[in-house]
């Protein structure tokens, strides 16, 4: 591929938890304004590329570990298991070919998107990705958390004297929108096609990742993401050495309404060297404020021009 690609992913949250720490609370920054971190983007996205039988190797997988005192239990694997196990190899640390490690690791698309950091088995590979995500800022300023209590249909046996079942507790906010900016580098891999254990970055790999950027969070469920999805997208093509800096602070938003919100993006007609940009959003939800020159606007939906 021979441009660079610069945008932002846009993804709403209502009545969700899209991104939360490990107490349950979402994820926040020191003054209170929420954030999504990269992983929880990228995590929608490898999971779809998963569920179409793609090679993916950072992804949580379980396995049966029998104890020494016979019992069986379910862990995950490592990561040395989970590169065996997609690519077919006996014993990782019986493989003296570097070359042919490296080549496995970059056929696995996660891997060609987001790099890698595989140090098992006397392998210390360090892969810097092509694709580079920034943490999700929430811009909408009326945020609020809400909790519910949950009732579950089994008693907690650790007390004895219980009666009844258990109560629990769901954290989720009422409404938020997150806007993660990205860059995508395909000189990354110059180094590793010199070595001959890639292609490199190409077109190809590009049309894969904008699909699914697309769609990701909309198509991934669970029961704290439900209420989560896809809801803007922008991506800037500029040529190779074209540099330019977070496009998301080029972006304001605001809810005009109960049911439509504002995306605004006219500052970016200051950016030069810019070859095509193309802006995907929901016109059912959305009032696209853009003049934009060597724009096209594209239904998120549908995906057919505006």
């Amino acid at each position: 591929m021979d441009k660079r690609v610069y945008g932002v992913i846009g993804i709403s949250s209502i009545m969700a938890n899209w991104n939360a720490d490990f107490s349950g609370y979402p994820k926040s920054l020191s003054d209170g304004t929420l954030f999504g971190s990269d992983k929880a983007l990228k995590y929608p996205m490898k999971k779809m590329w998963a569920n179409e039988g793609k090679i993916v190797l950072y992804m949580k997988s379980m396995k049966f570990s029998p104890q020494k005192d016979g019992t069986v239990t379910l862990v995950p694997n490592s990561l040395k298991e989970r590169y065996e196990k997609l690519f077919d190899v006996d014993d990782l640390g019986k493989c003296k070919d570097a070359k042919e490690v490296l080549s496995n690791l970059m056929s696995a698309v996660d891997v060609k998107n987001f790099g890698a950091t595989f140090a098992e088995a006397k392998n210390n590979i360090s892969i810097t990705g092509a694709v580079q995500f920034g943490q999700g800022i929430n811009k909408y300023g009326d945020s609020d958390l809400e909790t519910m209590q949950i009732l579950s249909p089994c008693r907690d046996t650790k007390d004895a004297e219980a009666k009844n079942s258990t109560i629990g507790t769901k954290k989720i906010i009422n409404e938020a929108h997150y806007f993660y900016p990205f860059s995508i580098n395909p000189s990354a891999y110059k180094e590793f096609v010199a070595l001959g254990v890639t292609d490199g970055y190409t077109e190809e790999d590009y049309l894969n990742f904008k699909r699914t950027a697309l769609v990701a969070a909309t198509s991934f469920s669970s029961n704290a993401k439900e209420g989560c999805q896809n809801e803007f997208a922008l991506f800037v093509e500029t040529k190779l050495d074209t540099y330019l800096p977070n496009l998301s602070e080029y972006i304001s938003f605001e809810k005009t309404n109960v049911n439509k919100i504002t995306i605004e993006c006219n500052m970016l007609n200051e950016l030069e060297d810019v070859l095509n940009i193309e802006i995907y959003y929901n016109p059912e939800t959305t009032v696209l404020e853009s003049n934009l020159q060597k724009a096209k606007t594209y239904n998120l939906i549908t995906k057919k021009e505006v």
